[in-house]
């Protein structure tokens, strides 16, 4: 049982009943999708939501890098259409404005496109799916370029979102889309990227399946560091299909040879996470038993699952810190843990860090190098409890 990960709580709720919804993953054994019950609206999650894509380096340097190359490979220029599914706070299209490539922000969460707006770029508020999209089709917006970074994951009707892709890609089109690799879910013991806001998990197998069913193709994939794993795809309309690339296949075999279409794959990795969890529990209780302060650096929502299921509150935590204001002088939901601003990590000079955006780590230890000054170690709780 978890309260939604991204609910933060102001310090007037703290006394109020908290919601918490079953954490229970389940795996399709037609598509052998992986999925999480839709126990709240999506509505209810994203139209004010607390997540900020701008807040890590790393990740806006990674869309930088992600719009010189698509430009460059599909030449666009002042002629052609970005449409970005789910688009944040302008995070990535803002790299396109300044290459004078028009483009078009679709996100649900007003706060967050009101961010987007305010750095120049245009955004609509809403949610997309299927009619949706063909009211943007009507009104002449079709795209050379569709893309979406960790929005499928976020979709609880996910044959209506992909089914609208193709209502708005140009005939000739590109389609391209990231998400957390389930390979390396499984493989890194990634469970905390588990939670009730991710709808869907995806192999290249069941990510095939989908887009097939409305009519797209992958052609091509590449294999990324981000959260941890990501898979970064590109499809177009089955009617102009292009070639599968050699590392398309390769992937493909891959997944087949590691057993992602046996239900046996599947089912051993809840032990695994409950032996994950017993590690970090008993690594804690030795620190804190032997009188050591920890307090955690992030907020993120794969936090909240990890501190929600291992059980860890203000008793093994003082804190958290969080480079995001939106965040800083609420409590994390579940464990109610205070997040504050990290400058009061200097006041507090911790004996150790928990890192709870581990798939940041690298800026993170670089960032916090003068916590060494004073002693200050680290603790990396995935794929298994580490001290840095």
């Amino acid at each position: 049982m978890s309260p939604l990960c991204e609910s933060y709580l102001p310090a007037d709720a703290l006394d109020k009943r908290e919601n918490f919804y079953p954490l229970h993953v389940k795996v399709c054994q037609a598509c052998f999708l992986v999925q999480v019950g839709e126990y709240v609206q999506a509505e209810e999650i994203f139209t004010e939501y607390a997540y900020f894509s701008s807040f890590s380096t790393a990740w806006l340097k990674h869309a930088e890098e992600y719009v010189n190359m698509i430009s460059e490979r599909l030449t666009l220029g002042p002629q052609s259409l970005v449409v970005e599914l789910a688009s944040n706070d302008g995070y990535l299209l803002q790299y396109f404005n300044k290459r004078g490539i028009p483009s078009l922000g679709i996100e649900p969460a007003a706060n967050v496109a009101k961010a987007a707006r305010e750095r120049g770029v245009e955004t609509e508020v809403a949610f997309f799916g299927a009619e949706y999209a063909r009211e943007l089709r009507a009104s002449g917006r079709r795209a050379d370029l569709v893309l979406g970074n960790n929005v499928l994951a976020q979709v609880p009707d996910l044959n209506s979102f992909v089914a609208g892709i193709p209502e708005i890609l140009k005939p000739e089109g590109t389609a391209t889309f990231e998400f957390p690799h389930l390979m390396t879910l499984f493989e890194g013991n990634q469970f905390d990227t588990i939670y009730h806001e991710h709808f869907c998990y995806f192999s290249l197998l069941s990510i095939e399946a989908i887009f097939a069913h409305h009519g797209l193709t992958v052609f091509d994939v590449e294999e990324l560091w981000t959260h941890g794993g990501s898979l970064r795809i590109y499809a177009c309309h089955s009617a102009a299909a292009r070639p599968a690339t050699a590392r398309l296949v390769e992937l493909r075999e891959r997944e087949e040879k590691k057993g992602y279409r046996k239900l046996e794959t599947y089912t051993r990795f809840e032990e695994q996470v409950r032996e994950t969890k017993r590690r970090l529990l008993k690594l804690l209780v030795e620190l804190k038993s032997s009188g050591k302060t920890i307090v955690g650096y992030g907020a993120p929502g794969k936090g909240n699952t990890l501190l929600n299921y291992c059980g860890i509150r203000t008793d093994f935590l003082d804190f958290t810190v969080d480079r995001n204001p939106y965040k800083q002088g609420k409590f994390l939901p579940g464990t109610h843990i205070p997040i504050l601003e990290p400058a009061r990590l200097d006041a507090a000079r911790p004996d150790y860090i928990l890192i709870l955006p581990w798939n940041f780590k690298d800026e993170i230890l670089a960032q916090l190098a003068y916590a060494r000054d004073w002693g200050a170690r680290f603790i990396v709780p995935v794929p298994e409890a580490t001290v840095v």
